[in-house]
């Protein structure tokens, strides 16, 4: 089965509810039920301040393509279920506008804690000063939660300026991405040299080697992890890896009704991570992906069991 084949058969067991566990495992305040003890979303703390933050968030780089309308209901809906987290770019397309005007509509722009991200001028898109006030005026705000520089190569050319954002209380924290192997390095050196509060890094069941070199040093550091790309190991997806197997009976000891929700919680339970973002513009996987943010994670013991079992299968 192709992934193309995967992604979309998980979109039709969603819709269709023939998984019933996910209606039934929405927490009683999401699904509009009375409750005498409302479900709490999961959150960790920002390392740098200790504000929390849900431990699921949403990526968008899809959403410069998508239907508006799906856009604003996949927002909508995560606001709903207690999601606040939403990750953006300048290079993502529209997808800063999208969300400005979404949010505007939704009455939600105080609501959410959005990031986005730029690049230093002369690389692809339009880079450096420009960006980052065309970034302020599409999302329709004055400042951002948090401001990333995107590319490792633009981080010594636009690190002053990345300060100064924070200096001027445009953006209240900074930091640097990567979703590639080989620039961890550099990254764990920028780390050490610059006061940034976030870093956003490739990580995944099928990833692990951010935890070998770049999490005990974001640990030592008090630098907040944003996991990028969580479904994602090498150039498949976890879920085409999973294939038709059904959930480990292990699963329910974390409340996972789906494969999304062990891959999630996975990796959120790491203690360096603050959230991880995967992305989609499906109200269905918005749903399934904040399901992740309730109810238990793995312990260390847990941890190495799913670890155990997913490397005798992928």
């Amino acid at each position: 089965m192709t992934l193309e084949s995967r992604l979309t058969s998980r979109r039709e067991i969603l819709r269709a509810g023939v998984a019933t566990g996910l209606m039934a495992s929405l927490p009683a305040t999401v699904r509009g039920q009375d409750a005498g003890q409302p479900a709490e979303v999961i959150t960790r703390p920002i390392p740098s301040s200790g504000e929390p933050i849900p431990v699921s968030g949403l990526g968008t780089n899809q959403f410069g393509r998508a239907d508006y309308d799906a856009v604003k209901n996949v927002l909508a809906r995560m606001h709903e279920m207690g999601g606040r987290v939403i990750d953006t770019a300048a290079g993502y397309g529209a997808s800063e506008e999208v969300i400005g005007r979404a949010l505007s509509e939704l009455n939600l722009s105080n609501e959410m804690f959005i990031a986005t991200k730029f690049n230093a001028p002369g690389g692809r898109g339009l880079g450096g000063l420009e960006s980052i006030e065309r970034s302020f005026e599409r999302l329709q705000m004055d400042s951002v939660d948090l401001m990333f520089i995107h590319s490792i190569n633009s981080v010594e050319p636009m690190m002053s300026e990345l300060i100064a954002l924070k200096e001027s209380g445009r953006a209240r924290y900074i930091g640097i991405t990567t979703v590639s192997r080989q620039s961890h390095p550099q990254v764990m050196q920028y780390m050490r040299e610059y006061p940034i509060d976030f870093i956003q890094i490739d990580y995944s069941l099928g990833n692990r080697a951010a935890a070998t070199d770049v999490f005990p040093l974001a640990i030592e550091r008090d630098i907040a992890v944003m996991l990028a790309v969580p479904f994602r190991a090498g150039r498949s997806s976890l879920f085409s890896l999973a294939g038709d197997r059904e959930l480990p009976e292990w699963s329910e000891e974390i409340g996972a009704t789906t494969w999304a929700q062990v891959f999630l919680k996975y990796c959120v339970s790491h203690p360096a991570v603050t959230c991880a973002i995967p992305g989609t513009d499906d109200v269905s996987h918005v749903e399934d992906n904040q399901l992740a943010g309730y109810g238990t994670l793995p312990d260390a013991a847990m941890r190495r069991r799913i670890e155990e079992y997913w490397d005798q299968i992928a």
